[in-house]
C-alpha cells in the first residue's frame, strides 16, 4: 500500500496535477471575463417585423429579376461572380507553381531560398481576400477587377503553401532512378515529379475555385464586383424579394459548382 501510495503522489504526478488545476482555472477565468463584456441581449420592437419581412422575401422572391433584357439581372451577376472566380483560380494556378516548387526543401537545395520563398507565400496569406480588395480598389478602381487581383494573389499564398507541402512528402525513388540512368532535370521532373503531384495538384485547384467562387459573391459586398454588389443594394434599400432570389440564385450556383468538383476530385484520386 505505501509503494502504491508513493507511485499516485509522486513528485511528476504532482507536477501534472498542479499544471491541470492551474489550466482549468485560467480557463474559467477568461472564460467569466469574456461572458462579462457580452452586452445585455435585447430584442428591438421592429425586429419581429423586420424578420417576418425577411422570411416573406425569402419564401416569395423577386423571380422577374432572373433575367432583365435592357440591365443587370440576377444571371449577368452570377456570370460575373463565376468569371471572377475562374480567372483569379486559374492565374493562381500558375503562379503558385514557382513558389512551390522553390518553397519545397527537397526541390531546392540552397535552403535560404526555401525559406525565402515560404515567407513571401506567407505575407500574402496574411491578408485577407476583403482588405487585399479594399487595397485593389483604392489602386484600381471598384468592379471585377479588383476582385480578380484580390483573389489571385491571396490564392497564390494559400496554394503554394499546400502545394509546397505536398511537394515535399513525394517518393523521391523514381527521381533518383532516371538521375542514375542519365536523365537530365527537365526529363526528371516530367516523368518522375509530374505523374505524383498532378493528382493533388488538380484537387487543390478544385477545391481553391470553389472558396474562391464563394469569396467573389462577398467581395462584392464592398464594391469588387459580382453578385455581391446588387445584393448589398437589396439589403440597404430592404428588397428583401430581390435579397431573396439572390440568394437562391448563389446556392444553386455554389451546389452545382461543389457537386462537379466533387465527382472529378473522386476521378482523381
Amino acid at each position: 500500500m505505501t509503494n502504491k501510495t508513493e507511485q499516485l503522489h509522486s513528485p511528476a504526478q504532482q507536477k501534472n496535477l498542479l499544471y491541470r488545476w492551474i489550466s482549468t482555472i485560467v480557463v474559467v477565468i477568461l472564460l467569466i471575463w469574456a461572458f462579462v463584456g457580452v452586452p445585455a441581449f435585447e430584442i428591438k420592437e421592429q425586429s419581429g417585423t423586420i424578420m417576418r419581412s425577411i422570411l416573406d422575401g425569402l419564401i416569395h422572391p423577386d423571380w422577374s429579376y432572373v433575367y432583365i433584357p435592357e440591365g443587370e439581372d440576377l444571371l449577368r451577376g452570377l456570370l460575373e461572380t463565376f468569371a471572377i472566380a475562374v480567372i483569379s483560380t486559374f492565374l493562381s494556378a500558375i503562379f503558385c507553381i514557382p513558389f512551390a516548387f522553390i518553397a519545397a526543401k527537397n526541390m531546392v537545395k540552397f535552403k535560404p531560398v526555401s525559406s525565402v520563398s515560404k515567407f513571401i507565400l506567407s505575407v500574402i496569406r496574411v491578408f485577407p481576400e476583403i482588405v487585399m480588395a479594399i487595397i485593389f480598389i483604392k489602386a484600381v478602381g471598384p468592379g471585377s477587377f479588383s476582385g480578380v487581383l484580390a483573389l489571385g494573389i491571396h490564392s497564390i499564398g494559400m496554394m503554394g503553401k499546400l502545394f509546397a507541402e505536398d511537394l515535399e512528402n513525394l517518393d523521391l525513388s523514381p527521381t533518383e532512378s532516371l538521375v542514375a540512368s542519365g536523365a537530365n532535370s527537365i526529363k526528371t521532373l516530367m516523368f518522375a515529379v509530374v505523374p505524383q503531384i498532378l493528382p493533388s495538384y488538380i484537387s487543390l485547384v478544385l477545391y481553391r475555385f470553389e472558396l474562391n467562387l464563394r469569396s467573389a459573391s462577398i467581395l462584392g459586398l464592398i464594391g469588387a464586383g459580382g453578385i455581391g454588389t446588387p445584393l448589398i443594394f437589396a439589403l440597404q434599400t430592404r428588397t428583401w424579394d430581390r435579397v431573396g432570389i439572390i440568394l437562391i440564385g448563389l446556392i444553386i450556383m455554389v451546389a452545382v459548382i461543389d457537386i462537379i468538383s466533387g465527382k472529378i476530385r473522386k476521378k482523381l484520386v
